[in-house]
């Protein structure tokens, strides 16, 4: 028994009604849904404010679970996420079976792989992607551990994870690099 099983089997049943999650990720705390549920999706857009033209980041757990949401014809990208170490995020072109109001107006979608094992524990017991947005309003800053999380926040959600609460090390959000339709890398965030 890991100390957040309760969490995780909370957070699926909130995942599985449309709800919405505050979670601890590999990179800085994320507000979650299920990442194939456009009404829950909508929630995330209306709780931080944000623009619904700005799409919003997926974890999933391994590189199979990529070829569920993308269409990827170029397998050299499995090569390059093995051979990173920091948490980084590659927007993929062609995504599929998720929100359409979680794509970029190209039909692009961020995706991550979390090598978090809460995380890893929840993906793998949901068996679908979840969002994994900056638990902030937008235009405000990230908020780097949870106590830095603001009221709108916290109130806003259906459930907030209990494992990791007391964390005060500051956290940062993920690389973002863009795999293209040529097998090119774009870096856009370090």
């Amino acid at each position: 028994m890991f100390p957040y099983d309760d969490d995780i089997n909370t957070c699926i049943k909130i995942l599985n009604q449309g709800g919405l999650i505050l979670y601890p990720t590999d990179t800085v705390w994320g507000i979650g849904c299920d990442a194939s549920n456009e009404k829950a999706v909508g929630r995330i857009f209306e709780l931080k404010k944000r623009a619904d033209s700005k799409a919003m980041i997926v974890l999933v757990e391994n590189e199979r679970s990529i070829l569920n949401y993308v269409a990827v014809n170029d397998l050299l990208v499995f090569d390059y996420i093995k051979g990173i170490h920091k948490p980084t995020t590659v927007i993929y072109p062609n995504a599929k079976n998720l929100a359409s109001n979680l794509l970029a107006s190209d039909g692009s979608v961020a995706i991550r792989i979390c090598k978090d094992k809460f995380c890893q524990e929840l993906l793998s017991k949901f068996g679908k992607a979840i969002v994994s947005t900056s638990a902030n309003i937008s235009t405000y800053p990230t908020p780097l551990c949870f106590n830095d999380i603001s009221l709108d926040i916290t109130e806003g959600v259906d459930y907030i994870v209990k494992f990791r609460q007391d964390e005060t090390e500051m956290q940062q959000p993920s690389a973002i690099v863009k795999w293209d339709d040529d097998g090119n890398i774009i870096i856009i965030r370090h």
